[in-house]
């Protein structure tokens, strides 16, 4: 697929308020059988918008972070998340002898921290969301890497037009 400027949406997190309301207007366009990768120093809030999107999801409960099991899933009507966090791998094959590779499917939306201690034992990402810190706060930006995380954008910036 090529990609264009509009592959890209960026902005601003000044406070876990502006967090929040991404996670919440990715949510609404969100479909099963996505994979997100989730790209950012550490302490740069990607288990914080997890969390938020996983109540915008409609999960009730407590949301950990996977650092020390490496997945956490949480099962919701339809789909189940899955968040990795990979920060704790020595080795890409760590990813295939964990058996993680059968948790992706149309059935699930998968987000990765750390991808790339997996190299290339991953699935593409469809979107990669990068937070980092800034003057004001955090900044963001979503890219569309796959024809499905290019129709989640485009769901994402006309439904954050619309707002």
């Amino acid at each position: 697929m090529a990609m264009d400027d509009t592959s890209v949406y960026s902005g601003s997190l000044p406070d876990e308020m502006a967090t929040q309301a991404l996670a919440i207007r990715l949510a609404a366009v969100l479909q099963s059988g996505l994979v997100i990768y989730l790209q950012g120093d550490l302490g740069a809030g990607k288990t914080t918008f997890t969390r938020f999107l996983l109540g915008a999801l409609g999960y009730a409960g407590k949301v950990k972070s996977p650092t020390y099991t490496l997945v956490e899933s949480y099962p919701l009507d339809g789909f189940t998340v899955y968040h990795f966090d990979l920060y704790r791998f020595a080795d890409p094959e760590e990813w295939d002898d964990a058996g993680f590779r059968d948790l992706f499917g149309q059935d699930s939306v998968c987000l990765v921290e750390w991808p790339d201690k997996a190299d290339a034992l991953l699935p593409r990402a469809d979107l990669t969301l990068e937070l980092a810190a800034d003057a004001n706060g955090r900044s963001y930006r979503l890219i569309a890497s796959t024809d499905s995380g290019q129709s989640c954008l485009t769901r994402f910036s006309t439904q954050t037009a619309a707002s």
